[in-house]
């Protein structure tokens, strides 16, 4: 095969060209078949069967994932009960809007239960609301003997409403015995703490802050 037979091809004549020459001929139009069904078809083919096959992995783990659900359906229904049980429970410990003077007494009454001084009773002027609930701060500061400032803290537990002690901050206060020693009857605690109380918000409230939270989400 001479390559003067390729230059000068003459396709009215192809069918006198060499063996040689027709095999270079054929190979070259079959790599330009397979290129151009690469460009024109199989490229887009290819693209279509990997997100195809992306969608059936997304598809099978979604399937996954129900399926584990199905199997323990029974037992996060009972735990869905239990949980909606303790969230009543916790809702039945919040008192409403008349009844937070009556919480605000409790917690006082305790302290001078226990013999405590209150140099500082003060609870905010402006409540902190949530989704459901509105949080009350109240400063505290008291002087007593360790027992009895213990003492209170565990009434203060024991309340039917959530009243946390936080921000707790404790000094000792000795008083001077007779021999100028200082024992444990007698000395004084100061503690300074911020005891929060929480009430559910109205119907009214409720209405209010969910307005209020769809507004800012616009």
């Amino acid at each position: 095969m001479r390559l003067d037979e390729l230059r000068n091809i003459d396709f009215r004549r192809i069918g006198n060209l060499s063996i040689g020459a027709k095999a270079i001929l054929l190979t070259i139009v079959f790599v330009l078949m397979l290129v151009g069904g690469w460009w024109f078809q199989w490229s887009e083919q290819l693209d279509q069967i990997d997100r195809e096959h992306r969608e059936e992995m997304t598809l099978r783990d979604t399937y996954r994932d129900k399926k584990r659900l199905a199997i323990n359906l029974e037992a996060w229904r009972k735990r869905l009960v239990e949980i909606q049980q303790g969230f009543g429970a916790l809702l039945r410990q919040l008192p409403n809007r008349s009844e937070m003077d009556a919480l605000l007494n409790d917690i006082n009454q305790a302290g001078l239960g226990r013999g405590l001084q209150f140099d500082l009773f003060k609870p905010a002027t402006q409540e902190t609301l949530a989704d459901f609930y509105a949080e009350l701060p109240v400063t505290l500061k008291i002087n007593g003997h360790f027992h009895d400032i213990a003492a209170f803290a565990s009434d203060l537990s024991r309340l039917p409403r959530i009243v946390l002690l936080q921000d707790m901050n404790i000094t000792v206060q000795p008083r001077p015995t007779e021999k100028g020693a200082a024992n444990s009857k007698d000395v004084n605690l100061s503690m300074e703490a911020t005891a929060r109380t929480y009430r559910y918000l109205d119907e009214q409230e409720l209405v209010a802050q969910q307005k209020a939270s769809k507004g800012a989400k616009k």
